[in-house]
């Protein structure tokens, strides 16, 4: 047989597939063509697939809900808060040369660190709270945040990166601040252990402990942090009830949702 051009059939077949898929919908073409993949796999036949694909948004537009909120709203407090996150890390290297912070990694993700915030995230003492292991990087946009809800003085903005003067740490760490519930840097640590608390969440549900079944564990990371062997090595552990989101502008990632792996091309 020769080249894809030259089968004369291929043309029924793509349209086959349109004409399914509108009367059908996208769940029931799928659930059409997903055993005729097999059956062609199991026949012996082999596909010239890519490894990975271009980042593509998995929900179709249609099937997009409104969005909840005030969407220009949160855009401005957004820029305010991605500002203010550059201007602290600028401000502090100016009075202090060297001192060093960063800059991108909040800046690239602050829309998945705002949405969570605005409509995901729960807080407070209650069982059902969430857990949130933010990317070490990011610290800037989070105490930016904090100083923008009143939590946090330009003081203590001001203090960044000064831990012996009594100033905000580079990164999260209990031990360092009571800003932070845990740590997430070195790289790799905040993957690694936010699969832990996951399946440590499932340990107290399944023996009355707590009631975390409605809790989610969300884990941010990037810069890289892919790359470190320990961000991965939690994955095995990951099981339906946590849920964890990974920003760019890490090489390469992995979105989990609700226990499941699927790796993607960033942006």
């Amino acid at each position: 047989m020769g080249a894809l051009e030259d089968v004369p059939e291929r043309d029924e077949w793509l349209e086959s597939v349109d004409e399914l898929i509108a009367a059908r919908g996208r769940a029931g073409a799928a659930a059409v063509l997903g055993p005729v993949w097999e059956r062609a796999r199991s026949a012996g036949l082999t596909f010239d697939a890519p490894l990975v694909t271009d980042y593509v948004n998995t929900i179709p537009p249609e099937a997009e809900p409104p969005f909840p909120g005030d969407e220009a709203l949160e855009a401005r407090i957004r820029h305010y808060v991605r500002w203010n996150a550059a201007v602290m890390v600028a401000r502090a290297n100016r009075r202090f040369d060297g001192l060093g912070g960063h800059l991108a990694t909040y800046a690239s993700a602050a829309t998945l660190y705002e949405v969570g915030f605005n409509h995901f995230f729960r807080g407070g003492a209650a069982p059902g709270r969430d857990q949130v292991f933010f990317q070490g990087h990011a610290s800037p946009g989070l105490y930016a945040r904090a100083f923008l809800e009143g939590r946090l003085s330009e003081e203590a903005l001001d203090g960044f990166r000064r831990e012996t003067v009594g100033g905000l740490p580079s990164y999260p760490h209990p031990r360092r601040s009571d800003f932070w519930e845990f740590p997430t840097v070195s790289m790799g640590l905040g993957p690694l252990a936010a699969a832990y608390q996951a399946r440590f969440n499932r340990y107290l549900a399944d023996r009355g402990i707590a009631d975390t079944t409605s809790s989610n564990v969300w884990c941010f990371a990037g810069d890289g942090e892919m790359d470190e062997p320990e961000s991965l090595a939690g994955l095995a552990l990951t099981r339906p009830g946590w849920c964890a989101a990974f920003e760019p502008p890490a090489p390469s990632g992995w979105s989990w949702s609700r226990g499941t792996a699927r790796r993607r091309q960033p942006p």
